[in-house]
């Protein structure tokens, strides 16, 4: 157990001293990279072999998930045709570990002959990758995890760091937001946990809404016939003053109150827990949670909007 413990202990030890040594390349070139992806009115393409291509497809994704328009172009169909994805504004990042790979070499001539800019990420910077780049971005990992010295493990470990703070550095400086990120994310977990209540609150019609004066047994049916156990309390203009609900009536009752004979203000919760229609969902879950209540009015100038329940929260996949 020892054995199997130490060996990937070692791994480790020896990927985290890459990304330290990494981070010391970290200079004005990744700086020029930056600016020049931020000022390309065209998409950004990666492309690499093996090992590269694979973390090469993930640094594509993550760019294009954080507001960088991008796609993964395979260097070898890129030969047989696939070079006419390339369009004149858009810049090439070339990656290959020794800056040799044959496939990366036979094509970066054609891409920089119609003007396109290209950032090579290597580990050679005498390469031939490297000097034919407009900008080389030097991984400077000395050895890789393999106690062979041979399969790509420090060096793809340095390069998805590196993609990844190239994503950032740009997000960062873009100013992308999470409601950005939301918009790229409709359909995954990651969206719905940036889901807006908005998107899921009852409005209009569904409002089961009442005024103080109401007859309680009046609002009782309003509660049922909305099916939400509650009711919603507006004053005479309309303005949010309280709500009810199912254990309001309960408590009410216990107390020795009538439904038949009382009005919504006697049994009602005054100044109730609100919700803007902008607020996260998942922040509303919270204060639900924190408050135990299962349904909450949602308001705009405290006029009620909509309504949120426990239920359609957990409808919405957020959790």
């Amino acid at each position: 157990m020892d054995k199997i413990k130490n060996i990937a202990l070692q791994v480790i030890k020896e990927e985290t001293k890459a990304l330290k040594s990494l981070a010391t390349s970290i200079n004005e070139d990744f700086e020029k990279a930056i600016k020049l992806i931020l000022n390309t009115k065209g998409k950004v393409i990666i492309t690499g072999m093996g090992k590269s291509g694979l973390v090469g497809k993930k640094i594509a994704a993550t760019l294009a998930s954080t507001g960088t328009p991008s796609f993964f172009l395979h260097p070898a169909e890129a030969i047989h045709g696939d070079l006419g994805m390339i369009s004149k504004e858009d810049i090439v990042i070339a990656i290959s570990n020794s800056g040799e790979t044959p496939e990366l070499l036979a094509i970066i001539p054609t891409i920089k002959r119609w003007g396109n800019k290209v950032i090579a990420i290597t580990n050679n910077k005498s390469s031939t990758l490297a000097k034919e780049a407009d900008i080389h971005l030097f991984l400077n990992v000395g050895k890789e995890a393999c106690p062979l010295n041979l399969a790509p493990t420090s060096s793809s470990t340095a390069t998805l760091a590196l993609g990844d703070a190239i994503a950032v550095t740009l997000l960062t400086l873009k100013g992308f937001t999470k409601e950005d990120f939301a918009k790229f994310h409709p359909g995954g977990s990651l969206g719905k946990k940036l889901m807006k209540v908005q998107e899921i609150m009852h409005k209009e019609d569904e409002l089961p809404i009442v005024n103080p004066e109401t007859p309680l047994k009046e609002t009782v049916v309003v509660m049922s016939e909305k099916g939400f156990g509650a009711a919603i309390i507006v004053d005479k203009n309309k303005n949010l003053t309280g709500i009810i609900t199912d254990g309001d009536l309960r408590r009410f009752i216990k107390k020795g109150g009538s439904i038949d004979n009382s009005l919504t203000e006697e049994a009602m919760t005054k100044n109730p827990k609100k919700v803007e229609k902008d607020k996260y969902v998942l922040e509303v879950l919270e204060e639900m949670e924190k408050y135990n209540i299962t349904v909450m009015p949602v308001v705009e100038n405290n006029k009620p909007i909509g309504i949120v329940h426990l239920h359609d929260i957990l409808k919405s996949g957020v959790i």
